[in-house]
């Protein structure tokens, strides 16, 4: 605080001046004169004289406390104010309304997807505002809207401003979203609930409260922690905060809730979040008085609605009177802000707010007994499912009626803060009933607790409230003993006893969103699924059986279940039987349905889109055209084009898309991918219609060319992997048939091959079996080579690498499967054990990792070399080992004589039907062979001679292959 605040409070007499001498005196006897804590405890009396001479009456609250609402019902009935001004983000305002359709508790969200003005790495946006029955907010939103004539003005920075307001930094807003925003949090982290299903509602959003009062170092939190007797943050509030103000008079509890926001406010060290928190202040009061100048409103009528932490501030903006200098807004960015609600659960506010397990649960339950006990009346919203009759309120009282005076405010600190705690007497009704009913609830999740048990546990609670100083037992207390007397060693169910202590409490209360407060997608998806009997107010797990040949008119809700099995988190849609491939369509399918239970991944698809189809439009054209993109990515959106929205225009779109990103990269790591994806869509195309589309021709043509320029590189590039490698050699030569007939030149390929020269042995054995597919290297030389390879014993080390080149050139040469079953035959049978130890299991790891669809080709061609017999394997000779067909001797005219044998012209001769076709592709049909074929001695003469000569090479490989 300033210092000329701090000398006007201290020489204008207010009802305050005898405890700031008290306060000061203390500090000089204890400190040795008066310094620092002089200065704290004393203005910590200045803030509240401060916030207590304001006209416009600050109502100070905490986040989901029972006795802040208690005290905000009271003074609402007693003031009625006209105009409430509550710390919310002024552009939720209209949801506020749809509150009445829903279930509490429930979280106003703001969300955008598409960022103008932010980072795109913190996309998407998300910004929640929890709101539970047994909070002063809800307490004021219920009054605002039910009492006619009452405005209600949210003050607070806009969603654009809570991000805006964020470090500027590298990361996303998400590594803040554990930790209320501005109001702080980051020092109660551990007391936060584990992780379970209900507590991850909220997803990353950014929390927002109203209030949270906690210490901002570790030191005195400790101090308090240790000296209270108790173990965190949440139950040293309730014991020495939450009761005692529960029964207080307003004004008591305003100066006890300005002057602990004081305290902490001037104990927190300064920083980037004391900057947020007076800039927020300064927002606020300046909303505020435009407001009160727009509307012309007395002050007097008025209520303003904050955290304590916000009514103790020292801004200079602080105050309603006019004149007081104004703070510049600056304008939000371009961002599109959606809007909506979503569920909320105890345990996920616990979560996002740092708050111990159970604690806003012990609220509720707190804030239950209060009201059923009598002396307040709650407001609620009319309609809303509470499952109770909502209390009239009464109707609003003109500005000249008596209670519109704010009455003279006298000292209650001063009494408050030297009397003794009142200590509760023990309800033992209550406590029986609470021992009894944790016994049954332990039977039934498998526990032996008995009623010795329930006993114990009325002894033990007791017991542990005298030992801190309590004569009541808190519900803490009655946890801790019953984790003592009934939770022996070991958990029998999933539920431990603390767990079921919640549970008996109060339990995680999980909000829902009524169907008229929903989106207009949620809505029309609840629609589209009526025939499956799917509504939105259940929230079991629902089975649905789809029978479409029996039910052709559920073909439109199987269609919507794949599209949201696509756009929503795993687990919400989940598929039992049947699936959606390209081509295919079940005719059967059984579904799990949890579109009830997890509103909030259908509320925020809503904020993309109208319907689903649209959303997933957006989204597959978002990853099309992302700065990132990839062609891959453009072929999987095209598939999902296919699969799931059945739009030629798009999909045509979309492979366009994918041949300019193809021919734009300049690396292949992403070749496995565009080959496998390319190969199932010309597969489903040729079974679709009689011709391929426009982009697909395009795309197969444009990635022959591509990758022929890119080969030579990436076979020495070290980045590029043999994979990689492997899967454009795949592409080229499955593709080269088509490409070719698309007008491609083979010669780029066969020069594209000619001028790679790898280095490493897995890329050198994948250039071999490339040249083995162009015919420029034969079956025998791959042989020789890989004996070659080893009977070197430099070479022996690095053979498994070029056998890994082998296992990789499957997926560009299938035809090599026999020749790699040999090699690996031989590897075992000749490696050393150094060598071959070490490397099969990383052979394992590979086959299984990167050439899973390699294996079965493996096994089967192993199945048809090997005996199938233990017996035969004694006299098993490998094919490989009977010895190699000679090569052909050369003669003058470069046909060997060896090749052209009497086995081959009695094969060409004995299928004449064969023989025929083959000479007339071969330009040799015209000649006479028949009746010359039994002049034929040496091979030499005839037109079979003629034929034999000229493809010698053909012959001895048929020959070969039908010997063995």
């Amino acid at each position: 605080m300033s210092d000329a605040v701090t000398t006007e409070a201290a020489t204008t007499g207010t009802p305050f001046t005898p405890l700031r001498e008290q306060l000061r005196d203390a500090a000089a006897t204890f400190a040795d004169g008066p310094g620092a804590y002089a200065e704290i405890l004393t203005g910590m009396v200045d803030d509240v004289d401060r916030a207590f001479a304001e006209e416009l009456e600050i109502f100070p609250v905490c986040h989901h406390s029972p006795a802040s609402a208690l005290a905000m019902a009271r003074r609402l009935r007693e003031k009625q104010p006209e105009v409430i001004y509550l710390e919310m983000c002024e552009d939720l305002r209209p949801m506020l309304e749809e509150l009445r359709n829903c279930r509490l508790p429930v979280a106003l969200q703001a969300f955008a997807s598409e960022l103008d003005g932010f980072p795109s790495a913190w996309g998407p946006l998300s910004v929640v505002a929890p709101i539970t029955e047994a909070s002063a907010e809800y307490q004021a939103i219920a009054y605002a809207l039910e009492t006619p004539g009452v405005e209600l003005v949210l003050v607070d920075r806009s969603a654009d401003h809570v991000f805006q307001w964020l470090p500027a930094e590298p990361g996303t807003p998400a590594d803040n979203g554990g930790a209320p925003d501005g109001d702080g949090g980051g020092s109660g982290a551990s007391e936060a609930a584990p992780a379970d299903e209900s507590a991850a509602l909220h997803g990353e959003a950014v929390g927002l409260g109203i209030g949270d009062l906690r210490p901002r170092f570790a030191e005195l939190r400790s101090y308090l922690l240790h000296h209270g007797k108790v173990r965190h943050w949440s139950e040293w509030w309730d014991q020495y905060v939450e009761q005692p103000l529960t029964g207080a008079d307003y004004d008591t509890y305003r100066q006890v809730m300005v002057m602990i926001g004081s305290l902490f406010r001037r104990l927190r060290p300064d920083g980037a979040d004391t900057d947020r928190d007076a800039d927020r202040e300064r927002y606020m009061w300046t909303r505020m008085r435009e407001h009160l100048a727009a509307s012309g409103i007395d002050r007097s009528r008025c209520l303003y609605v904050c955290g304590a932490f916000h009514a103790a501030s020292p801004v200079a903006e602080f105050g309603s009177v006019p004149g007081t200098p104004d703070w510049p807004i600056s304008p939000r960015t371009r961002t599109r802000w959606r809007y909506g609600l979503i569920p909320s659960s105890h345990s996920a506010i616990e979560a996002q707010f740092g708050l111990a397990a159970g604690s806003v649960s012990i609220a509720q339950a707190t804030w239950a007994k209060a009201v059923t006990r009598g002396g307040v009346t709650p407001y609620r919203l009319a309609g809303q499912q509470t499952g109770r009759k909502r209390a009239k309120p009464k109707p609003p009282r003109t500005a000249s009626g008596p209670s519109a005076e704010v009455a003279p405010t006298g000292d209650r600190l001063t009494g408050f803060l030297s009397r003794p705690p009142v200590l509760d007497d023990l309800d033992e009704a209550e406590l029986l009933g609470w021992c009894v009913e944790i016994v049954r609830l332990a039977r039934r999740n498998g526990y032996l607790a008995s009623t010795a048990d329930a006993i114990a546990v009325f002894e033990t609670s007791i017991l542990l409230a005298g030992m801190r100083g309590r004569a009541r037992p808190t519900p803490y207390d009655f946890a801790d003993a019953v984790v003592t007397c009934i939770e022996k060693d070991v958990v029998p169910g999933r539920r431990d006893v603390r767990r079921l202590c919640e549970i008996l409490l109060g339990g995680d209360r999980i909000g829902q969103v009524g169907y008229d407060a929903l989106p207009p997608l949620a809505r029309d998806v609840f629609d589209r699924l009526a025939p499956l009997g799917v509504a939105p107010d259940r929230r079991t797990v629902q089975r649905t059986l789809l029978d479409l040949t029996r039910q052709p008119e559920l073909v439109p809700c199987s269609d919507l279940l794949w599209v949201l099995r696509r756009l929503l988190p795993a687990g919400v849609v989940r598929p039992i039987m049947g699936e959606r491939r390209l081509g295919e369509r079940s005719i059967q399918e059984s579904w799990d349905l949890a579109l009830g239970r997890d509103q909030r991944a259908i509320i925020e698809l809503g904020y993309e889109g109208v319907t689903v189809e649209q959303v997933l439009e957006q989204r597959l054209r978002r990853a099309a055209w992302a700065p990132d993109a990839t062609a891959a990515a453009a072929l999987a959106a095209v598939e999902d084009a296919i699969l799931f929205l059945n739009a030629r225009r798009l999909v045509d779109e979309l492979g366009n898309r994918a041949v300019e990103l193809l021919a734009a990269e300049r690396t292949v790591d992403d070749a496995p991918e565009v080959l496998r994806r390319i190969r199932r869509l010309l597969a489903y195309y040729r079974a679709a219609g009689p011709e391929l589309p426009a982009w697909c021709e395009t795309f197969v043509t444009a990635g022959y060319a591509h990758y022929c320029t890119l080969l030579p590189t990436a076979f020495v590039a070290e980045e590029s992997g043999v994979r990689q490698v492997a899967a454009m050699l795949g592409f080229l030569f499955s593709m080269e048939s088509l490409a070719l007939a698309l007008g491609c030149d083979r010669a780029q390929l066969e020069l594209a091959v000619r001028q790679s020269h790898p280095e490493t042995p897995a890329k050198v054995a994948l250039l071999w079996a490339a040249r083995f597919q162009l015919g420029l290297l034969s079956r025998d030389e791959l042989r020789s080579r890989s004996a070659d390879l080893l009977a070197n014993p430099l070479v022996v080390p690095a053979f498994p690498q070029y056998l890994s080149g082998f296992v990789q050139a499957l997926e560009p040469v299938p035809a090599l499967t026999g020749f790699v079953v040999e090699v690996l035959s031989e590897a075992f049978a000749r490696l050393p054990d150094p060598v071959l130890l070490p490397w099969l299991p990383t052979l394992i790891t590979t086959l299984r990792k990167e050439s899973p669809e390699f294996v079965p080709m493996l096994v089967r061609e192993a199945g048809r070399t090997f005996p199938a017999t233990l017996a035969a394997v004694d006299s098993w000779v490998p094919p490989w080992a009977a010895g190699p067909v000679p090569d052909p001797a050369s003669d003058g005219s470069g046909v060997g004589a060896a090749a052209v044998d009497s086995g081959i012209v009695a094969l060409l001769s004995g299928q004449p039907v064969t023989t025929d076709a083959v000479a007339e592709l071969l330009g040799c049909g015209d000649v006479g062979w028949r009746p010359v074929t039994s002049q034929v001695v040496d091979g030499r003469s005839g037109a079979v001679g003629t034929l034999v000569r000229r493809y010698d090479s053909t012959g001895v490989a048929v020959a070969a292959l039908l010997d063995r």
